[in-house]
């Protein structure tokens, strides 16, 4: 029987778990690459790859995507019997730009995912008032490449999906045919809360109107999001003009010192606290949430200059005491900064 998950929300949104860098890595690890330059490249401390605490941020694991990619020219990290080349999916976002709705995109996005990948065939139906997009198994991929295969693959047709109309697609439920991974409670932030695990076959379920969604993109616009690929399509797909993104561009442009209070921040954006608060949680975030995710970027960026000191970097980052550093750092990347600075030389 398949095994329906309640999913709950246990951790922070623009960071990515471990457990996806440990599955890119086995790409290279299966074809007998030495992945320390990658994880250097990158910025992630070989130490942390064993806790399943550990995060990174979404700019690390871009940078491991493009920098894996890149070696084994391959974009869906060589899970698959037929390499998907660098610059496949260039090719698939312009093939889906120029139609007229999201249905004719996806119809087109599927057939050329099927020429360039052997062993999972994308298909597309209705069934009622749902839309489902179906993951079928035609090869004899090992269980770890097939799951990794399945949330890759998702991830990167659905932030097209999204990116092309310009709004979150919800998707409604979602099957998955294989037992639930120990990350199962990611899959929230990736797909949805309504999750079945150990089921029949791979597919998600949304709204079949969704699929007369016009397609609002341009060629203009395609050449900054995949100028900024992959970042797009490895955390939950936003529109550039959601609250969530103004707040982060918002921290991204102020030092630490300098950020506003809650209620300072909702009358900058012209909205009630309330109504603030309401639209973070809608698209998932909170005010907290985006400011410890910055915090952390800007820890692991200082760190890596060995002239500044632990305290300093607290103290930049807002933080009265190295302790309170200490705990959140740990929370973070669950390791502390002296060892994740050690283990970055």
């Amino acid at each position: 029987m398949p095994k329906t998950v309640p999913a709950k929300s246990v951790t922070e949104k623009g960071t990515i778990a471990m457990a996806f860098v440990r599955q890119a890595l086995g790409s290279l690890e299966r074809r007998g690459f030495d992945t320390a330059p990658v994880l250097q490249k990158a910025g992630i401390s070989a130490a942390a790859l064993d806790s399943d605490r550990a995060r990174v941020s979404a700019d690390a694991f871009g940078t491991l995507w493009l920098t894996i990619a890149e070696t084994l020219d391959d974009e869906l990290f060589g899970l698959d019997t037929r390499p998907m080349k660098v610059g496949s999916f260039a090719t698939l976002c312009h093939l889906m730009l120029h139609t007229p709705t999201l249905r004719e995109a996806l119809i087109r996005g599927a057939r050329l995912i099927n020429l360039l990948i052997e062993d999972t065939r994308l298909e597309l139906e209705l069934d009622g008032t749902e839309a489902v997009i179906r993951f079928v198994d035609t090869g004899a991929l090992p269980l770890e490449r097939r799951i990794f295969a399945h949330e890759t693959l998702f991830v990167m047709l659905h932030g097209l999906m999204c990116w092309l109309v310009r709004r979150r697609i919800s998707i409604h439920k979602a099957y998955f045919s294989y037992a639930q991974p120990a990350w199962f409670r990611e899959y929230e932030h990736i797909v949805g809360d309504d999750l079945t695990f150990a089921s029949s076959e791979t597919r998600f379920e949304f709204a079949a109107v969704d699929l007369s969604t016009a397609v609002v993109q341009t060629e203009r616009s395609s050449r900054e999001f995949l100028k900024d690929a992959p970042h797009n399509f490895i955390v939950k797909y936003r529109n550039p003009k959601s609250v969530s993104v103004q707040v982060r561009r918002l921290l991204r442009d102020t030092a630490p010192e300098d950020w506003l209070t809650f209620e300072g921040l909702a009358e900058h954006l012209n909205l009630h606290p309330t109504a603030l608060r309401r639209r973070l949680e809608e698209e998932g975030s909170s005010y907290r949430a985006e400011m410890n995710a910055r915090r952390c970027d800007l820890a692991l960026e200082q760190l890596a200059d060995p002239k500044r000191s632990v305290l300093s970097i607290a103290q930049s980052l807002g933080f009265a005491e190295a302790s309170a550093f200490h705990r959140a750092f740990r929370q973070w990347t669950g390791q502390s900064p002296g060892r994740y600075r050690r283990d970055a030389k």
